[in-house]
């Protein structure tokens, strides 16, 4: 299925955010252009501090106050929401049409209000249950994200659940608005490896009982591997590389893709220093000029220090912001520690 005959639910343009930090500004998102489908698990990943959280954070209009989007658009059901200014509007939208579940659970509970009380708050504010029938939806949702003797769960405080339970609560207090797209940023970064699988499965269970739209916010690409259908590639506040899941693991075309796979740990052979991107990201209070990645690349061009690359198409769904796609540029080889992803079999990832 091409890009073109799928139904767009969210749409970004042009899209610059910037931060004030002590009189200086940082220029956060660089120009960012993106298409979310509906029905899809979209997985967004890149190094901390490339954006991939403040990018998701004007879908919400959760940007710290210091911060702003100084141009472009967002466009969801008709509205721009990057011209939103009241905190009214945004209540109209966050929670309720799009919802966010965050990787620290403990943030995001009131350690004085039991579990189905602030599920409750949820249903109440963005659904008008009340009552015998809230109580009724408060169990049903427990029982959806796996919670055991949900009525009696219900009545227990965040303090009285484990990790993996309580991320499984910030779920059901997501779900319990019906949105139309859940933002999941790390889900499961505090968790160890089996209950990190057990949410996951949780989540691909969900999106299809619940018809969600699904972005996920993650640096760990051995995640993306399980949940995504589409995966975006961020460095240094832009969108560098976007494709189907088997493009970019299989096909990836941008040399910070490549460092990036290269560097999983899946990938190491024993005996053998593991993989590091050298240097470190471009510093956002100063313009960038060229390719952002380019001081760290092995495969740097000349006009890579001079000119931004435009997007070249790799194929319908898959398209990378790289001069080396430029039919002058020369051949360039990606590194052969990337042969060891075989996507015929011996899997270095779970199946989705």
């Amino acid at each position: 299925m091409t890009e073109h005959s799928r139904e767009t639910i969210l749409k970004v343009e042009d899209l610059n955010v910037k931060f004030s930090l002590r009189g200086r500004v940082l220029h956060a998102i660089r120009g960012v252009g993106l298409d979310i489908y509906k029905g899809e698990s979209l997985a967004i990943v890149g190094e901390s501090g490339s954006g991939k959280t403040v990018l998701t954070k004007t879908f919400t209009g959760l940007l710290d106050q210091n911060g702003w989007v100084d141009s472009g658009s967002i466009w969801f059901e008709g509205q721009d929401l990057a011209r939103f200014k009241t905190e009214k509007e945004w209540l109209k939208i966050r929670g309720r049409k799009i919802a966010m579940v965050l990787q620290d659970p403990m943030t995001s509970l009131n350690p004085l209000k039991t579990i189905g009380a602030q599920i409750g708050e949820a249903l109440r504010l963005h659904q008008g249950l009340r009552g015998q029938a809230a109580q009724q939806r408060i169990i049903e949702i427990l029982h959806d994200v796996g919670i055991p003797d949900p009525a009696q769960r219900a009545k227990q405080y965040p303090h009285q659940f484990s990790g993996g339970m309580r991320q499984r609560v910030v779920i059901a207090i997501a779900i319990a608005c019906q949105p139309r797209i859940m933002i999941c940023d790390e889900p499961t970064t505090a968790l160890d490896v089996t209950v990190q699988a057990q949410i996951l499965g949780l989540i691909r269970n969900l999106i299809g009982k619940y018809n969600l739209t699904t972005v996920y916010i993650t640096h760990d690409l051995g995640v993306v591997a399980n949940v995504a259908d589409r995966i975006a590639v961020m460095y240094a506040g832009d969108i560098i590389e976007i494709g189907t899941a088997e493009e970019v693991f299989f096909s990836p075309q941008h040399p910070y893709t490549w460092a990036l796979l290269s560097s999983l740990p899946q990938l190491g052979v024993k005996g053998e220093k593991l993989y590091a991107i050298r240097g470190t990201p471009p510093n956002l209070f100063h313009e960038v000029i060229g390719d952002a990645f380019a001081p760290r690349s092995d495969y740097a061009l000349n006009i890579d220090y001079v000119e931004r690359p435009p997007y070249f198409d790799v194929s319908p769904t898959h398209r990378v912001r790289s001069w080396l796609k430029d039919p002058r540029a020369p051949k360039a080889v990606p590194p052969p520690t990337l042969a060891r992803i075989n996507p015929e079999g011996g899997s270095l990832y779970a199946d989705k």
